[in-house]
């Protein structure tokens, strides 16, 4: 039965992870709706975060490797720099971007914690994720991704700050971000993720020091392992539907849900 539970988590984070609907505060309504103690388990959570990342990056691994390559090629040789400049520009706009929520998470992590628990913060930041999408609903900006600036990167990352309240979608806030700035859905979409990386690594990495310490039991490998794979699997097809949806201006219908849930949870738990 357990094995089950594990899997049924995996799959709620895979699915939950790229949809701007935030993907902690599912888990946390879950935790609060059945009752079950298996969403505090930090190891767990650091298993299907990993699933949901090693989805992404199979998604965007030829222009992670080309970024990743043009950064490093532009620094080191200079007669190519000319040829590199965008790429290597994109590059200074992820960077930029992720710096703002970097250091509010190091600076408000205790407050976050203390918060991430409440039901009522939970369901009014639902509808703040709501009204955010619903702006946004019928947004249609023409920049690509040579046309960025550091002016928009800051306010992207500024926005995406909004997300470390529990229950506001970081891919929600920051695709908001995006299209208020005037950047494509196409554009929008693949920023949004291509700042989730970055975000996603420190956070695995802060979460390495407690695995290490407090290991798996030997019991729980399977049930974290096939956990960790649906979580995968399913964040892949997620993204996929995500893109069709965005790119077909139908967000409106993701805030319609979020409110619903939003208005759900504060009577729910009131």
């Amino acid at each position: 039965m357990n094995l089950l539970k594990y899997i049924l988590l995996g799959i709620l984070q895979g699915f939950t992870e790229p949809l701007p609907i935030s993907s902690s505060g599912h888990l946390v309504l879950a935790k609060n709706l059945f009752n079950t103690n298996m969403i505090n388990d930090v190891n767990f959570e650091i298993i299907v975060n990993f699933g949901s990342f090693i989805a992404i990056v199979l998604i965007f691994w030829q222009d992670i490797i080309r970024l990743i390559k043009s950064f490093f090629t532009y620094i080191l040789k200079k007669e190519k720099r000319a040829s590199l400049h965008n790429d290597f520009h994109y590059c200074l706009l992820i960077i930029i971007g992720t710096i703002p929520v970097g250091l509010a998470g190091v600076l408000l992590k205790d407050k976050i914690d203390e918060l991430s628990g409440n039901m009522t913060i939970l369901g009014i930041a639902f509808i703040i994720t709501a009204i955010m999408l619903f702006i946004v609903k019928n947004s249609k900006g023409k920049k690509e991704d040579n046309d960025i600036t550091i002016k928009d990167a800051i306010t992207i990352g500024l926005i995406q700050m909004i997300a470390l309240m529990p229950g506001i979608s970081r891919s929600g806030s920051v695709l908001v971000g995006c299209l208020l700035c005037g950047l494509s859905r196409k554009s929008s979409l693949k920023y949004t993720f291509m700042l989730y990386l970055p975000v996603s690594i420190a956070s695995m990495l802060l979460g390495v020091k407690d695995l290490m310490e407090t290991g798996i039991s030997s019991s729980l490998l399977i049930s974290y392992f096939l956990g960790g794979c649906a979580a995968c699997v399913v964040t892949y097809y997620s993204y996929k539907w995500l893109s069709k949806i965005v790119q077909n201006g139908r967000l409106w219908k993701f805030s319609i849900y979020c409110f619903l849930l939003g208005i759900f949870v504060l009577i729910y738990f009131r």
